[in-house]
């Protein structure tokens, strides 16, 4: 136990951590106490949670696993903690991490301060140009898998106080709770907790990109939590360096996926050779030969370039079809973009960035969706498809402002 009492963990750092975790948002974790049952005896909660992490005395409860469905038919299981325990894991990842960051690679871009996806996405493509090959990793089960004896002995380098390796390590073991019962945990993080993303860059740091560093210096990567991608010179690089790096993450008790990690080519007007994979799918976005056009002689060329992918785009409109927006003739169009425009607005300025023609193809799906909802709506329109899409295109032009995929095209 800490001896001292509000010496290393003050009020205001909790308090802190607090806000940093209701803007996050999240549901209810084992407890079953969201947000507005928390902030209903909020001065106590955060006053008990202090008192306990100050003395050394704060004992996570387990986490409540939930399984996402995943586009390849499978299931992701996320860990969501108690809202007093996302908290306390704030309070400490606040501490831990400006320490961390000062040695994670440049190249890591996964959950970072001042780090984004599409900062990886736009090197990942400068360096397609530049190299032909690309090794796509895929780390079978990482969060499930990282081995808990090499976590701390990494995190032993840099942890300075008590406190943050005594919690630390409670919360690698913290059991998770399933619909079946209790389940006890000897490895692995729970995706989903919010130190989680921390411990994660922390173990890939020297698992890999450090690693990569010191005995693949001229080859640069991109590695987005456990999403990883490698640029060669050659297919014999690139074979060289998945055998290695296979070698090695089984010396860090990982495995890397051996359907999903493959050899690319970066087939363009340029490369014209003829290889089994010609695209790899990364954060969302595939890349692979596409025709583009000369922004400089108007002149049109196949590059290699990223644009929405399958599976993203799949899910998208997955998420449309359960909105039923063609059904809601009860509803005004302001209303149904109330209901709906923030969701959008996150795809359009996510997918929108690289290749915005293809997410435009996408959204008239849900234009599609509208006009059905218009015929159903005014009697004018009904059984008359082609003037649906022409009243809509009219609104859209006259009111870009109701759906933000009509901001981007129309202002």
């Amino acid at each position: 136990m800490i001896e001292t009492k509000s010496q290393d963990i003050t009020k205001r750092q909790v308090w802190e951590a607090y806000k940093k975790v209701k803007a996050n948002k999240g549901s209810a974790g084992v407890d079953g106490i969201d947000f507005e049952k928390f902030e209903a005896n909020l001065k106590n909660n955060l006053y008990k949670l202090w008192n306990r992490l100050s003395s050394g005395s704060y004992m996570p409860p387990a986490v409540l696993r939930v399984e996402i469905p995943k586009s390849d038919g499978g299931v992701r299981a996320l860990g969501i903690p108690t809202i007093a325990d996302r908290v306390a894991q704030m309070v400490v990842k606040d501490y831990l991490e400006p320490k961390l960051e000062k040695i994670f690679h440049n190249d890591s871009y996964g959950y970072r301060p001042k780090k984004s996806a599409h900062q990886a996405l736009k090197a990942t493509r400068k360096r397609c140009w530049q190299y032909p090959f690309v090794l796509d990793l895929d780390i079978k089960g990482f969060f499930d898998n990282i081995d808990h004896e090499l976590m701390i002995k990494a995190l032993e380098l840099h942890i300075d106080t008590k406190w943050e390796m005594l919690y630390i390590k409670r919360w690698l073991v913290a059991p998770v709770q399933t619909k079946d019962g209790i389940i006890q945990r000897d490895r692995g993080t729970p995706q989903g907790g919010v130190i989680s993303p921390l411990l994660a860059n922390l173990f890939l740091h020297y698992a890999m990109d450090s690693w990569m560093s010191k005995n693949y210096p001229t080859i640069p990567f991109e590695r987005y939590a456990d999403d990883a991608v490698c640029h060669c010179k050659s297919q014999s690089e690139a074979e060289e360096l998945q055998v290695e790096l296979s070698k090695r993450m089984e010396e860090c008790k990982l495995e890397l996926h051996p359907d999903k990690t493959k050899i690319v080519y970066c087939k363009d007007d340029k490369r014209r050779g003829e290889y089994e994979n010609t695209n790899f799918d990364f954060l969302g976005f595939t890349f692979q030969p596409r025709l583009a056009k000369n922004s400089k002689t108007g002149k049109f060329f196949v590059g290699f370039n990223p644009a929405i992918s399958t599976k993203s785009a799949k899910r998208i409109r997955l998420v449309m079809r359960r909105w039923k927006v063609q059904l809601r003739s009860d509803l005004s169009l302001e209303d149904l973009s109330d209901a709906f425009s923030r969701v959008i607005r996150g795809w359009v300025n996510y997918y929108s960035v690289f290749a915005r023609y293809k997410f435009f193809d996408l959204m008239r799906y849900f234009d599609r969706r509208l006009e059905r909802w218009a015929k159903r709506k005014f009697k004018s329109l009904k059984r008359r498809q082609g003037l649906a899409n022409k009243w809509l295109t009219r609104i859209a032009r006259k009111e870009p402002n109701l759906f933000p995929h009509w901001q981007l095209k129309y202002q």
